[in-house]
């Protein structure tokens, strides 16, 4: 009884954990592009919302983190709970590490926004990379929760 308790709890921290990681991801990384945007804001005459903008895309992984715990919603048994909890904590790590890189990229890239306008659409190919990375870690979670029974 003890051991399927257990086996329970880490099924729901892996279900569940696939959006909480994640959106403690996203929190960090808009967190540190908004706070570059706002700095910049400080320094530049107009175009504020391209900044705004650019300091959200780190909360797409909470979204796929949505979708992943969605995904994994089902009964939980003894068969299918250590892969309930695998699939959605790697999977949350996964977003919550992509999520605080793309704030990084974001951040360089509303720094090279505000020093060099005319790059500034270039300077965001290294944050669509990193989305890149989420996706592919989504589309794997979503492929391997259809595995489970």
């Amino acid at each position: 009884m003890d051991e399927f308790l257990a086996m329970t709890a880490a099924a729901w921290l892996g279900i569940y954990g696939a959006m909480a990681i994640a959106a403690v991801g996203s929190i960090i990384g808009c967190a540190r592009a908004g706070q570059a945007a706002c700095g910049v804001m400080v320094e530049v005459e107009g175009r504020y919302g391209r900044y705004l903008g650019i300091a959200a895309m780190p909360s797409s992984q909470t979204i796929y983190g949505v979708v992943i715990m969605l995904a994994l919603n089902r009964p939980i048994t003894a068969a299918n709970a250590p892969a309930l909890f695998a699939i959605g904590t790697l999977a949350g790590l996964a977003q919550m590490f992509s999520a605080i890189h793309q704030g990084n990229c974001c951040v360089a890239a509303i720094n090279a926004g505000k020093n060099k306008p005319e790059i500034f659409g270039l300077s965001l190919a290294p944050a669509a990379l990193v989305e890149g990375f989420a996706v592919f870690v989504l589309a794997f979670a979503l492929l391997f929760s259809a595995q489970i029974p």
